[in-house]
């Protein structure tokens, strides 16, 4: 099963002899997962229809205004923060694009991500919500969740501009099965240019914080453009002829060798990534591999009904399960999944996706 849209991302010339109902199926998919603008970059330099144009045109002038917000709002945070004495590690998409890597060209952007010490969130928080943020999740119960169990505090959102912010102290949940050490990634982070208190992850710990996140979290809405993200990060990043034994060698320093095998795994079926074959050798026993592969081929598709087959509901259900259980002990679990059926009206989260 392979949708337009993943079939453009792995050959972008392909689209030259496509019909109109293929552009008009490629246009929703790609929409619906937030690659529209990614797919305009991708296909920049090729012939394409007037009306599917108009539209990747639309999709790249909305890209390219949220990454001028994000460079703002990037710079707003620093100045609330440099009081603190604080080094802010910007995550995920603001990093991408501050750092000037290629995976950040027509990326869009739901928030902003930052790393900081966890042992400096009280002064952090305290300077944010001195300079405009508000926090959110409210109830009792959420905000245990958050500041006991997960890996950041609740999302904070700014009184007058309304962007979103969350603050991360790892990047896994303090709870979950997988506990890569925050203080090993924090040493290794490295200063923008000219902005020695504005720093991003080394680019092994870049990659596999993308792969934490996509593969051990219960929310894949945004499957798709994640693992489109880990794709451009590795063939970015592989330029260096050391990149991937360093890649593996951190995986394991990190205890996050099977998302990675997870990451380079459906990069390679899915997007074409050109992974080592060495690097695909993994220790999955065939059964599970067979059922992971019955699971996440359907849903790291479009996040789209013309992209989805009649098991892709029950698919994308089962992996949900599976990052909750990855997240939380099974007495936590039971605990937070029964307080949360028990509330008539559930605080909603600020952002989906990143």
């Amino acid at each position: 099963m392979t949708s337009p849209l993943i079939a453009a991302l792995r050959d972008p010339a392909a689209v030259r002899s496509w019909s109109v109902p293929q552009w008009e199926r490629l246009i929703r998919q790609a929409r619906s997962a937030d690659l529209l603008s990614r797919l305009a970059h991708l296909l920049a330099e090729t012939a394409i229809p007037p009306g599917p144009r108009r539209h990747l045109v639309a999709a790249q002038v909305t890209a390219g205004a949220q990454a001028e917000a994000v460079q703002r709002e990037v710079a707003h945070v620093a100045r609330a923060l440099a009081s603190t004495g604080v080094d802010v590690i910007l995550l995920k998409g603001a990093a991408y694009l501050l750092a000037g890597l290629p995976v950040s060209r027509g990326r869009v952007f739901n928030d902003v991500d930052i790393l900081v010490p966890r042992e400096a969130l009280p002064r952090v928080e305290a300077a944010l919500m001195l300079h405009g943020w508000a926090g959110s999740h409210h109830h009792p119960h959420d905000q245990r969740y958050y500041r006991e169990w997960m890996h950041e505090l609740p999302p904070l959102r700014h009184l007058a501009r309304e962007s979103v912010l969350d603050v991360h102290h790892a990047i896994a949940p303090l709870t979950g099965r997988f506990r890569p050490d925050s203080a090993k990634l924090i040493a290794a982070a490295r200063a923008l240019e000219g902005q020695p208190r504005l720093k991003v992850l080394a680019p092994v710990d870049m990659v596999l914080h993308a792969a934490a996140h996509l593969f051990l979290n219960e929310e894949l809405t945004h499957g798709l453009r994640d693992l489109a993200d880990l794709d451009a990060l590795l063939r970015d990043f592989a330029r260096e002829a050391s990149f991937w034994s360093a890649l593996e060698e951190r995986a394991h320093e990190l205890d996050l060798s099977l998302p990675l095998q997870y990451a380079l795994r459906y990069c390679a079926r899915l997007l074409a990534t050109p992974v080592p074959e060495q690097y695909l050798k993994d220790s999955i026993p065939v059964w599970k591999r067979g059922l992971l592969d019955a699971l996440y081929l359907r849903a790291l598709q479009p996040h789209h009904p013309d992209a989805s087959d009649r098991f892709t509901p029950l698919a994308r259900a089962l992996l949900y399960l599976r990052g909750h259980w990855l997240r939380l002990p099974p007495h936590l679990l039971l605990y937070h999944l029964t307080v949360k059926a028990l509330r008539k009206r559930p605080e909603e989260p600020l952002t989906q996706g990143r």
